[in-house]
């Protein structure tokens, strides 16, 4: 989240509300081919100084990720069950797409609790399942350190497409990182404890769900010891 692409995005410290729609929400709903809508857009600030949660940014890795599965004579839509959820267990993930075809795994996600606790024990397994390495080895960390940009922004909370507890936001120790989805969807990865925590709701739920997760994570902390 460090492109330094110029869009409208609701996360932007200077975001006003009041103004046009952000492109940002527009990747989900604007009916045009995500990935050449994200392609085209100008830079704001050279790659990699300011870190800026907007939804340009994994809508490329995704176009890059759509060039390299077909290059290779691949199926594009069914990769991600086939390289990553079968080997998991994961039965339950819905990606959608947008009008093209390409998938929107910036978001509109969709599976079980069970099934995104399977996702986070990946990561928690440092990218391993059943003594098969599914993850390259390394990207863990890549994805659980802070990114550059983001300290640089003295804002010390998100890595490599994942949010990390850098500044201490949440009552868990600050090596946690984890997925955060709209309307408080959380699968919360925690270390030091050995410990992964899904928590999925309304989305008119939002404001007491996360007041209730954050209790919930601080007694988690004191029932759970720390992993020797």
């Amino acid at each position: 989240m460090s492109s330094g692409l110029r869009i409208r995005a609701p996360y932007d410290p200077d975001y006003d509300a009041s103004g046009p729609y952000p492109d940002h929400l527009y990747l989900y709903t604007g009916s045009v081919n995500s990935f050449h809508y994200a392609a085209t857009r100008p830079l704001q600030w050279p790659p990699n100084t300011v870190g800026r949660y907007r939804n340009t940014d994994p809508v490329l890795v995704n176009y890059l990720i759509r060039l390299a599965v077909e290059g290779r004579g691949e199926d594009y839509l069914s990769f991600p069950q086939r390289a990553l959820f079968d080997k998991i267990g994961v039965r339950t993930m819905v990606i959608e797409t947008d009008p093209y075809g390409d998938l929107l795994t910036q978001g509109y996600d969709l599976a079980s609790a069970r099934d995104w606790a399977r996702l986070g024990n990946l990561y928690l397994q440092d990218g391993v399942w059943k003594g098969q390495r599914i993850l390259p080895e390394g990207f863990v960390k890549f994805v659980s350190t802070l990114a550059p940009a983001w300290v640089a922004d003295d804002r010390p909370i998100y890595g490599g497409f994942f949010w990390i507890n850098g500044d201490g936001e949440l009552p868990i120790p600050k090596d946690a990182y984890y997925m955060s989805g709209a309307g408080g969807q959380s699968t919360i990865i925690i270390p030091s404890h050995d410990l992964v925590v899904v928590r999925l709701g309304h989305f008119k739920g939002d404001e007491a769900g996360s007041q209730d997760l954050n209790k919930s994570l601080a007694l988690l902390m004191e029932a759970v010891p720390l992993h020797r």
